[in-house]
């Protein structure tokens, strides 16, 4: 309906543009929102008050001047002008009734809009470091990142889903330092094993295919690998023994055997991230590798643009950004003393190639552990002159799961984390995604085990899949009785059902594409995860309280019409989420 009343507001808009009261307007500018109090009507817009300067007319009697040229539409009773120069208006009872025949022709396009006028977004979502399996936490990132592309999608956007491979630096470093040491344990060798290492069983199995592929061409005997070296935690600095370690790797391996087992231990990680996802029905456009901005110089021409600004300044024989200037909390380094550039370099040159592909809107989901990078990337945003509306950063908390009433560890050095294909193997894909999507992104989410493996009311997703199955099973009986239905749904049929239960379900499909643009623009898909469990529960009331196969046909044919239009519209829903919707359960 809000698509309608912009057409509406459009049409009135473009009059008065061609009568020169309104020598310019953007399209853009219409907002529609749905009132509070009913007797302010259904829907409100403030584009008179938006636009009242351009006119050079006063709020409300910019408000009359489009009222009067709006067209007519039968699925308005009234429009009304209000306060300062709100139009407010009120739907017929027609238009409610209307969307059951909207649900059934549209089918799997209802609810999508053209709200995004087909502008390109750029989507960054999970990019976890190719150091490790991907764990329960990530788990979260993705399903909300996913999630939020097909709900901008859905309304009209064209999005590009990107991973960023961090595939360079320390991190990488230790990963191939780490895999070299078990690589030198299956070779007989006995070490001790770095604090800073990563620890997990699959750099154990990474390291037995090593073994068999190469054999013992990366061998060297222990009392080489640690000849004075400095101390290990828990007497010395365990960073400082780690970066000594994989410069000693390096050294002895050197540039060839050392890149090999290098790309071993990122492409096997990789290639486990990609699968995993792609099992958790996630696709990418793009995955974007670190190491290609150096080749491109990308970080060198970030570093010249950022001069050419004025952004820079040296210090202590580093470059420093700026980034004060723009709110952060301290200037950046970007060019540390020895002539290399820091993480940030990568970051920001990571960022303007995405600025310089064309984006309308570029969109960062990232760990709340990167909280604290925010404002530094603000600030480069800043410099660049960039605006905000051209750029959001969503936080995703991570998820904390517990087995009972103990709670998991999660660390990737470590080893001792639950890793995504776990969690979706118990429980499965439909409700790991639903649980992580269902809460708001900011906030933190304990992941209940037990529940999402329920088979009963109490587990969200369960609830929902089975509304909609429950209705197939109504169409099941249907066939088996030998009866039919008339799918005519006409203005005769609707007048049908006239049952407050009906009512009700009636104006929940109603406003369906509404919570799906809400879900989008507020980048919030657990609004639209709430929709539904809304609607399933109307259906079960309905469904527990009334019977569908009635002897009469007339009224039959309304009830199957009606439950046909929600279980279209619980399919739809499950989707934009990337969760099924089974027809028996």
């Amino acid at each position: 309906m809000k698509d309608q009343l912009r057409t509406l507001i459009t049409a009135a808009l473009s009059c008065l543009s061609q009568e020169g009261v309104l020598p310019n307007y953007s399209p853009d500018k219409i907002q529609i929102e749905r009132t509070r109090n009913k007797s302010h009507g259904d829907f409100a817009s403030n584009i008179p008050m938006i636009l009242a300067k351009e006119a050079q007319q006063k709020p409300q009697d910019l408000a009359k001047l489009i009222v009067a040229r709006l067209p007519k539409n039968s699925w308005i009773e009234k429009v009304e002008i209000a306060g300062p120069g709100f139009i407010n208006f009120t739907l017929a009872l027609s238009a409610y009734q209307a969307v059951i025949s909207e649900i059934l022709n549209q089918k799997e396009a209802f609810g999508c809009s053209n709200l995004g006028q087909g502008k390109r977004v750029h989507l960054e979502f999970v990019s976890a470091n190719p150091t490790g399996p991907l764990h329960v936490g990530h788990g979260r990132g993705a399903a909300y990142g996913d999630t939020l592309a097909r709900l901008l999608t859905a309304i009209g956007y064209k999005i590009h889903r990107e991973y960023y491979i961090n595939d360079a630096g320390r991190q990488m470093d230790i990963l191939a330092t780490s895999l070299w040491l078990r690589y030198l344990e299956l070779c007989g060798e006995t070490l001790p094993f770095p604090a800073s290492g990563y620890r997990g069983d699959y750099i154990r199995n990474i390291a037995k295919d090593l073994k068999t592929e190469k054999g013992n061409i990366f061998h060297y005997p222990t009392t080489e690998v640690l000849a004075e070296l400095p101390l290990d935690a828990p007497v010395g600095d365990k960073e400082q023994y780690i970066d000594a370690l994989s410069k000693r790797a390096k050294c002895l391996l050197g540039e060839e055997h050392y890149q090999q087992l290098f790309e071993l231990g990122l492409n096997t990680i990789l290639t486990d991230i990609r699968e995993d996802l792609l099992e958790f029905g996630i696709t990418y456009d793009q995955w974007f590798s670190e190491r290609s901005l150096i080749k491109a110089n990308t970080v060198n021409h970030t570093i010249d643009r950022l001069k050419a600004l004025g952004q820079l300044y040296q210090k202590e024989g580093a470059w420093w950004f700026r980034s004060t200037d723009f709110g952060d909390e301290k200037d950046r380094v970007i060019v540390r003393e020895n002539g290399q550039p820091t993480y940030f370099a990568s970051d920001t040159a990571y960022h303007l190639d995405k600025l310089e592909r064309g984006y309308a809107k570029i969109i960062d989901v990232w760990g709340a552990d990167h909280h604290g990078y925010i404002p530094r990337i603000k600030a480069f945003f800043q410099a660049l002159n960039v605006t905000s509306q051209q750029f959001e950063i969503n936080l995703v908390q991570f998820a904390i799961l517990y087995r009972g009433k103990e709670k998991v560890q999660m660390s990737t050095r470590s080893g001792e984390f639950v890793t995504l294909r776990e969690l979706r193997h118990e429980i499965g894909r439909d409700a790991a995604r639903f649980f992580y999507i269902m809460r708001s992104p900011e906030q933190h989410m304990d992941f209940d085990l037990e529940l999402a493996k329920s088979r009963g009311n109490e587990n969200p997703v369960y609830y929902i899949q089975y509304a909609h199955a429950r209705i197939a099973n109504v169409f099941l009986q249907l066939k088996e009785r030998g009866l039919t239905w008339n799918q005519k749904s006409d203005e005769f049929q609707i007048k049908q059902l006239n049952e407050s239960h009906e009512m009700t379900i009636i104006n929940q499909l109603f406003y369906y594409p509404e919570a799906v643009e809400n879900a989008a623009t507020q980048s919030a898909p657990h609004l639209l995860a709430y929709y539904l469990l809304d609607l399933a529960k109307e259906l079960h009331i309905y469904y527990n309280s009334h019977t569908f196969l009635v002897d009469s046909p007339e009224l039959r044919d309304a009830r199957l019409t009606l439950i046909a239009a929600v279980k279209q519209v619980i399919k739809n829903g499950l989707t934009l989420l990337g969760v099924s919707a089974p027809e028996y359960m």
